[in-house]
């Protein structure tokens, strides 16, 4: 098991950068992609599968790893192995199978709006990209904060909008931290030659991205000093981003793999 302390000069700070690029080297490969909720839309080719697929994966990416990967297929199976061409051309009947899923507090209501959303959605759009950048200050911003905040509005504007379903689109509106959502970012504009996130978009750029805290991310984050506030929000989400975009400028947000595989595979 390797320790690293908290980072308090120069010498630590290079030796925490050293030891986190060594991990991040570790983890992020195509061997990781197997155990977590990124194999769903690694399932498809087709741009819009992995859209849609991706964004439903990691709404429902909390609690075992395994579970979460179960009910992620549960509903590939559902839209009839084509997610696209379901949330396109399914008929008013096709939905009644939808009835009867549930992922922790995410039941049939929000299914259901999830398939009107995107059927509605890409009746007039080509990607997803295009919820979350609607205006000049969604590229140009330090964070991907005003594309949170343009998409949860953009998601909850319809008429037929159930009020249940917002707990599950976070915005940094509210303070949420958007760990699901920002992982989602994550596997949607993070580019390099590894395998494991897709790159798809190019109006974010991976400098603008934050970084998703779950409780593995937040306990090691915190055990080597990246993380102090105390609460686990938008403002830490931005804390710990600042602190490892000291060690890489251009991309903090690999670092995603560095902490979580740390934390998941119990090394720390």
């Amino acid at each position: 098991m390797t320790r690293i302390t908290q980072a308090s000069t120069s010498a630590d700070s290079a030796l925490l950068k050293d030891f986190l690029d060594a991990k991040a080297d570790q983890y992020n490969r195509p061997s990781f992609i197997e155990r977590d909720p990124i194999s769903i839309p690694h399932r498809f080719s087709r741009r819009q599968d992995i859209e849609i697929m991706g964004f439903w994966a990691a709404v429902l990416a909390w609690g075992q790893r395994p579970v979460i990967l179960k009910k992620a297929n549960e509903l590939i199976d559902l839209m009839d192995g084509s997610p696209y061409d379901f949330v396109r051309s399914h008929q008013e009947s096709d939905l009644t199978r939808f009835l009867a899923f549930k992922h922790r507090t995410f039941n049939a209501t929000d299914a259901l709006y999830f398939l009107h959303f995107f059927r509605t959605y890409y009746q007039e759009n080509d990607s997803l990209e295009d919820a979350f950048v609607t205006d000049s200050t969604s590229t140009t911003g330090n964070t991907v904060e005003s594309a949170l905040v343009a998409f949860h509005d953009r998601f909850c504007c319809d008429p037929f909008f159930p009020d249940r379903t917002r707990k599950h689109i976070a915005t940094p509106a509210r303070n949420s931290s958007c760990k699901r959502l920002l992982m989602f970012l994550r596997w949607m504009v993070r580019r390099d030659d590894r395998g494991v996130d897709f790159g798809l978009w190019t109006r974010l750029r991976p400098e603008q991205l934050v970084m998703p805290i779950d409780v593995h991310v937040n306990r090691v984050a915190r055990s080597l000093g990246l993380l102090n506030r105390p609460q686990t929000d938008w403002k830490a989400a931005i804390e710990l981003t600042d602190a490892l975009r000291q060690f890489d400028p251009a991309d903090p947000v690999r670092y995603d793999f560095a902490l979580f595989g740390l934390g998941v595979e119990g090394e720390m």
